[in-house]
């Protein structure tokens, strides 16, 4: 036993500070790949995708080393009392891993959203002559969608964005997630208001709009709340309403 505890007071810094290494690693590697997204829409995909796991598995390698090099200062006491030193680094250990992963979860969303909308909204190039691109409104960019695309955007499972360039036509279309993100909790505030099934109440006609209803549940407080929808009527000829338009590009979730 006091060999082992030897070896390790010997090597126990080495182990924390790889796993710390190990940590800034995680953490250098994404901020590679990050800066090697070229779009917007790439960047906005990637952090969307892996930003707070990655965060989280950087906490968790930062506070296992930390409980590691806790650990590896010599003390000559019984045995009984290393173990209890453990233990409560252990414990201590899983109290901060808690602390960090609310964090992540209820506060860091709030900032990763609005770098997510300023990624969104910011002005696009046209890659064939590098003019500035103009977002459409709602109104303005059905005629560049096609009656798919229009429909999942009634049903609000999916929302585009379509970025135009005034001077040749070329059009960008971006693809969103319509209820991907947390909203923020009117009983609570903390950004961790979502919609958890979505209900058709009417469904539309040719001649009428339907009515959709989102449910919506807070993970934080489970405040529950419901709102409702109008669904655009059904296109009595949907190959009608579309009209030649110049070449686009489509980027997806």
């Amino acid at each position: 036993m006091e060999t082992a505890l030897q070896t390790w007071y010997e090597i126990g810094a080495t182990v924390s500070m790889g796993v710390a290494g190990l940590g800034v690693a995680i953490l250098l590697a994404y901020a590679i790949r990050l800066a090697a997204q070229r779009e917007k829409k790439e960047k906005y995909d990637f952090i969307n995708r892996l930003e707070i796991d990655t965060l989280w598995y950087v906490a968790l390698a930062f506070i296992a080393a930390g409980a590691l090099y806790a650990n590896t200062f010599y003390v000559e006491a019984e045995p009984l009392w290393v173990f209890v030193r453990l233990f409560v680094t252990v414990m201590m250990g899983i109290i901060i891993g808690v602390i960090a992963q609310n964090i992540l979860r209820f506060y860091y969303p709030f900032f990763v959203e609005k770098r997510l909308k300023k990624l969104r909204y910011s002005a696009r190039i046209n890659p064939s002559n590098g003019n500035r691109m103009t977002l459409l409104s709602e109104d303005e960019e059905d005629v560049h969608l096609e009656p798919g695309m229009q429909a999942e955007e009634d049903l609000h499972s999916v929302d585009y964005d379509v970025w135009i360039d005034p001077a040749t036509g070329y059009t960008r279309i971006e693809k969103y997630n319509g209820h991907l993100h947390a909203l923020q909790c009117p009983e609570c505030n903390y950004q961790t208001f979502k919609v958890k099934r979505e209900e058709l109440i009417v469904a539309p006609t040719a001649t009428q709009e339907g009515e959709l209803v989102k449910h919506y549940s807070c993970a934080y407080c489970d405040h529950k709340s419901r709102k409702s929808f109008k669904v655009a009527r059904l296109e009595s000829d949907p190959a009608a309403s579309l009209l030649n338009t110049p070449q686009h590009t489509v980027a997806g979730v």
